[in-house]
């Protein structure tokens, strides 16, 4: 029975590709706008500044205010 072996062979070290700023930079807009709406929602959304009237807001972010310490009674 023959077995083959592998040879080695001369490799070019690998070099990582770089991303260009302006690929990345309307999506870290968008997630960050994003993020300020949530933030928003959950952390600020009852009161004099709701901008959804009623308190369905408040119950359904409920629990997420207290995991991130906001106080809301």
């Amino acid at each position: 029975m023959a077995q083959t072996v592998a040879q080695p062979t001369a490799n070019t070290p690998a070099v990582p590709t770089t991303l260009p700023l302006k690929a990345i930079a309307p999506w870290a807009v968008f997630f960050g706008i994003l993020m300020l709406v949530l933030l928003y929602f959950v952390g600020a959304e009852q009161g004099a500044t709701s901008v959804v009237s009623g308190e369905d807001v408040h119950e359904w972010v409920h629990d997420a205010r207290h995991l991130l310490g906001f106080p809301c009674h």
